[in-house]
């Protein structure tokens, strides 16, 4: 995640590790994204690196699942994801599905399914 703050400067990074810092354990809402969206003229950057954070991390839970032995729902196998995907892929899920998730849902849950429908495993 620090590769996409290069070039932003060190304040900005300092404000997106306060926002972590201050966002509570649970995982936040679409309602709560599009408030931080909304919050000021930096919002849109925090979401992008919220976002960026979602993706690395559900591919990180993805990894542990595997490890385990549990059979892979996310399967990239040499397809390109780069954290600059994360926003396009976040909003191609809302935008694909968009009577299916409501304001109370996670992030997570739709970077997830974002994630299956962009990278499936073959079966």
């Amino acid at each position: 995640m620090l590769s996409a703050l290069q070039g932003h400067g060190r304040p900005l990074f300092l404000a997106l590790a306060l926002l972590v810092a201050c966002i509570p354990s649970q995982a936040m809402s679409l309602r709560q994204l599009s408030a931080l969206e909304k919050q000021d003229k930096q919002g849109a950057s925090y979401v992008r690196y919220y976002l960026v954070g979602v993706m690395e991390g559900v591919m990180d839970a993805e990894k542990a699942r595997a490890a385990s032995g549990a059979p892979a729902n996310i399967c990239p196998e040499g397809k390109r994801m780069e954290p600059a995907m994360a926003h396009s892929l976040f909003e191609a899920e809302r935008k694909r599905n968009r009577d299916m998730y409501e304001a109370d849902m996670p992030v997570a849950l739709v970077m997830r399914n974002a994630l299956q429908n962009a990278y499936p495993c073959a079966e």
